[in-house]
């Protein structure tokens, strides 16, 4: 058993763990649901989490590597969630809602690195996110609407 302390959704966590445990699996632990189990093979984006701010595929990352960092789920963003996942409700890209929390957790980290991209920024940032519902058409129009609502918000 080794000891870690990570800094989850702004609270400090000590625990002891084995030294395999994934990233994944502590973290549904402590009830962060939002982060799910897909491929488990690091290509779909289910379990994307931010550690320091980066987004991270928590499927592909032992715990004990997030020793000493801070790790945010999707319950710890629900505030900054909040201002665009209507955006990409309203196009219908949410069918299913599985992979929503992946694109969200994605759409954070792109919005904070870069507050105005491209189409095909957003298209490059999200193309780790798979969705069997929609084919991410939806979400891009959803994205690129909350963008424009903010400009337009700021311009006023």
């Amino acid at each position: 058993m080794i000891e870690i302390k990570i800094k989850l959704n702004g609270k400090n966590v000590v625990d002891y763990i084995e030294a395999d445990l994934l990233l994944i699996d502590f973290l549904r632990k402590r009830g962060c649901y939002s982060v799910k189990r897909g491929c488990e093979t690091a290509s779909c984006g289910l379990c994307t989490v931010l550690m320091d701010g980066k987004p991270v595929l928590s499927c592909s990352v032992l715990a004990a590597r997030a020793d000493g960092h801070e790790v945010q789920t999707l319950e710890g963003l629900q505030e900054e969630a909040k201002a665009f996942v209507g955006f990409i409700a309203d196009q219908g890209a949410d069918q299913c809602g599985f992979c929503n929390p992946g694109f969200v957790m994605n759409t954070i980290a792109l919005l904070r690195e870069n507050p105005d991209p491209t189409d095909d920024e957003i298209r490059a940032y999200l193309a780790g996110n798979l969705c069997r519902c929609t084919g991410y058409e939806g979400q891009l129009r959803g994205i690129r609407n909350y963008l424009d609502s903010c400009k337009r918000q700021n311009e006023s």
